[in-house]
């Protein structure tokens, strides 16, 4: 066998057997510190070509002089190794306990700031996931209190909204048991309003638990925008003709859409009313419906004179009515969360932003429920 293949043979069992028993040493210490483990790795190297030279040395029948000297410098070289890794090691661990400390702080409801100093790239990606983690917790975070703060308005709201009909409904029901009612008649009709407002309101908490649950059956099918638009306008007419506001929908393209028309006719109440209650004697509300590159853009504006914009961001959430609606008939503040919770059902989007003497309300209709344009109906 020649010399050389022979070196290697007896040079490659010697590192061999070091290495197996670096990987069982590794095996046992896998749970301690990232420092041993280093220094564990660093002398498997060392004695490995230690292993290997003495092996070879062996079986060259070299000098024991010779065989001191090679032995003296791997074992300073050992020494070297130990030392560099030990160092590297408390350094990284040193790192790593930095960088749980500031994971702890935002764990506990804080922000994560990476620690100063150089890192490792590895150490240095996880820093930033931490911080990427962080950001996502802290807008959970907000997102929770707003939510939070909008169910408790939402209670006191609803529990004073509750009370007022419910207290005019016993007094009501005790005239007319005692046979103190001037006009009993009257009283009768009175009750049935307020049974109606308490309907509606009880209807709204349902659908918006439903919305909130995901749970809301939707049945889509092919209708006609202008249908839609067409049979919303006719039931708020008499609101609005009590209101002395003026219902316009000349921009109303016969386009249709795939959407549940008995949700989108809600949505679509729900907007009129809102926006009828809202403009003056007088006023015009308006309702347009028109292709954009998003898709179909369902549009109802009101002459309310606008809204703050810092409130603009709350106009959907659940229980807000503005600081001018805290009584009936501005209803429970759940109108616009409802509308907001059906669009997003279809996939749409719902917006508001003002315009010259009012708001205007808009609803997004995605592009691929869009088949080909309907005839006008008269």
């Amino acid at each position: 066998m020649p010399d050389a293949l022979l070196i290697a043979l007896y040079a490659f069992a010697g590192a061999a057997a070091t290495g197996l028993a670096g990987a069982g040493v590794l095996r046992l210490i896998r749970r301690r510190s990232l420092t041993a483990s280093l220094a564990v790795v660093a002398a498997v190297g060392v004695v490995a070509m230690l292993a290997g030279t003495l092996a070879v040395a062996r079986a060259m029948f070299l000098s024991p002089h010779d065989l001191t000297v090679v032995t003296t410098v791997v074992a300073m070289a050992a020494v070297v190794s130990l030392a560099t890794a030990l160092l590297l090691g408390r350094w990284v661990v040193a790192r790593s306990r930095e960088l749980t400390v500031a994971a702890r702080s935002f764990g506990d409801g804080g922000d994560f700031t990476a620690p100063d100093g150089p890192v490792t790239a590895e150490l240095d990606e996880l820093s930033r996931e931490l911080a990427a983690t962080s950001a996502r917790l802290a807008e959970s975070r907000e997102r929770e209190r707003a939510s939070e703060a909008s169910r408790r308005e939402l209670v006191a709201w609803i529990s004073h909204d509750l009370r007022t009909p419910l207290a005019g409904l016993r007094a009501m029901s005790e005239a007319l048991e005692d046979g103190v009612a001037a006009d009993p008649v009257r009283y009768l009709k009175q009750i049935r309003t307020e049974v109606e407002r308490l309907d509606g309101m009880v209807g709204d908490l349902f659908e918006l638990s439903r919305i909130h649950a995901g749970t809301l059956p939707l049945a889509p099918a092919r209708v006609s925008l202008y249908d839609l638009v067409g049979d919303a306008l006719a039931g708020a007419e008499p609101l609005a003709r009590e209101h002395g506001v003026r219902l316009a929908g000349d921009r109303v393209e016969p386009v249709p859409v795939e959407v549940d028309g008995k949700e989108m006719s809600r949505v679509l109440d729900n907007l009129l009313v809102n926006a009828v209650r809202r403009t003056p004697a007088g006023g015009t509300v308006a309702v347009a419906a028109v292709r954009s590159p998003e898709g179909m853009v369902l549009s109802v504006t009101d002459g309310c004179g606008g809204i703050p914009e810092d409130d603009l961001p709350r106009v959907f959430d659940t229980g807000w009515r503005g600081s001018h609606a805290r009584t009936p008939p501005a209803g429970a503040g759940l109108g616009l969360a409802i509308v907001r919770g059906i669009v997003e059902a279809h996939r749409g989007r719902a917006t508001v932003r003002n315009v010259p003497g009012g708001c205007r309300f808009e609803v997004t209709l995605p592009a691929s429920a869009q088949p080909d344009p309907l005839p006008a109906q008269a």
